[in-house]
């Protein structure tokens, strides 16, 4: 048995309640229909996976609306959130607001999101692009903590929702723990794991600490968390939306691609392109009038 799941953006609604009722008449649903906000999110039960769902999936999307499919399982309330931190919880790549106080934003800006495509080693061009904030003042980042990072959308109440219902968070990042130590802090999440810029006399060095967090260490945060916790891996939901992300989606219970770059979508079933993280939420079921808000 499968769950599907509609979810509206922010220029999906008006089609989604004729998508939801022309799937589930099409799709030999079993039961009804679970409206989670009314006009915004639904989804019902089908006993396998529709034949034409690429298809319809394409059309969705083009009309700015989510559509995921999962096993029964994979679509169940989580007891273990791992977030990736840049363009996946917070709006921005903190390593390029860096670049862009330094001098260095557009040269930095290329290789980011060349990296975060996959087309770049991601240890090679992390080490480069710090390598190009040598002699950046330390002050520099709590000012663009202050000045530049926002959170994204829908972020807040994904991880305060979760934290309500027992679940264990934690932010898992292949940037700085300059930046996580701030962004779990103001999110309330329970732990956070990320590289550490290496500063001296108030500079940085130009230098990033060893071993560096890429898509491994990711895989092992993952393991190790959901091992201390006594978990099974159906009980983990991980988001994130790059190249380095990957490995660590395709392990958890239920991995989503979140407004993710091409290369990352390209392997990814599960993806939310257009609706905020509290897409997340829909996908274990849980309905928007359960929303805490922070």
């Amino acid at each position: 048995m499968y769950v599907v799941t509609l979810i509206a953006g922010p220029d999906g609604g008006p089609s989604t309640a004729g998508s939801v009722d022309a799937l589930h008449r099409s799709w030999g649903a079993k039961g009804g229909i679970t409206w989670l906000a009314p006009d915004a999110a639904a989804r019902f039960v089908v006993p396998d996976v529709p034949p034409d769902f690429q298809q319809a999936w394409e059309r969705r999307d083009a009309e700015g609306i989510d559509l995921v499919i999962t096993p029964v399982a994979a679509g169940s309330v989580k007891k273990l959130l791992l977030a990736d931190m840049d363009s996946t919880m917070i709006g921005q790549e903190c390593i390029d607001e860096l670049a862009d106080e330094a001098g260095v934003g557009d040269r930095v800006a290329g290789i980011t999101a060349r990296a975060m495509n996959g087309e770049l080693d991601f240890d090679a061009a992390l080490r480069e692009r710090v390598g190009l904030l040598k002699g950046l003042d330390v002050d520099v980042i709590a000012r663009v903590l202050a000045e530049r990072i926002t959170l994204a959308p829908g972020a807040a109440t994904l991880i305060a929702t979760m934290r309500a219902r027992g679940c264990h968070t934690a932010l898992v990042s292949g940037g700085f723990t300059a930046f996580t130590e701030a962004i779990a802090g103001r999110l309330g999440m329970d732990e956070h794991r990320a590289n550490i810029l290496v500063a001296a006399d108030g500079v940085l060095t130009g230098k990033v600490g060893a071993p560096i967090l890429g898509a491994d260490a990711k895989v092992r945060a993952l393991a190790e968390i959901r091992d201390r916790l006594g978990l099974e891996p159906v009980d983990v939901i991980a988001v994130g939306d790059g190249a380095n992300d990957l490995p660590m989606l395709k392990i958890a219970g239920l991995g989503v691609a979140a407004h993710a770059k091409p290369a990352v979508r390209a392997q990814s079933p599960i993806q939310i392109n257009h609706a905020d993280l509290t897409a997340l939420l829909y996908l274990q079921g849980i309905p928007k009038a359960a929303f805490v808000e922070m």
